[in-house]
């Protein structure tokens, strides 16, 4: 199934051209046009599913997470070390609603309780939110 409208999908069918750095008959795999790190890589099911939680069949999420030991080796950042992030509706600030897997990685990243999360952090009096 494919969304005619999802940017995501357009990218799988091959009407978008990419930077791809995988492909298999589940999966496209490419890199982010507006990286956030020297390594930004997504892995997208070709079936449009809106997020993870939108009744992705368990054997298609088994091999896009599966395909992310590969894929960190493939752009060099097993050794050094990379974060895998998968955002989940608008509070997670997830821009395009298709799931996908973002590969992070080439750098050191902050963890994420070293951010300031706003008013909606358990710890908001902390930073004066409340």
């Amino acid at each position: 199934m494919q969304d005619e409208n999802c940017i995501f999908c357009k990218i799988a069918k091959g009407e978008v051209p990419t930077s791809k750095v995988y492909e298999d008959d589940v999966c496209i795999v490419f890199d982010d046009n507006d990286p956030l790190m020297p390594v930004h890589t997504l892995i997208i099911p070709k079936d449009h599913y809106a997020n993870i939680g939108d009744g992705v069949p368990e054997e298609t999420l088994g091999h896009v997470f599966g395909l992310v030991g590969k894929i960190a080796e493939m752009k060099g950042v097993t050794e050094g070390g990379y974060r895998v992030l998968v955002n989940t509706g608008d509070d997670a600030s997830q821009s395009v609603k298709h799931l996908h897997v973002h590969i992070l990685g080439g750098g050191h990243m902050p963890r994420p309780n070293d951010q300031d999360w706003g008013p909606a952090a358990t710890n908001a009096a902390k930073y004066g939110y409340c």
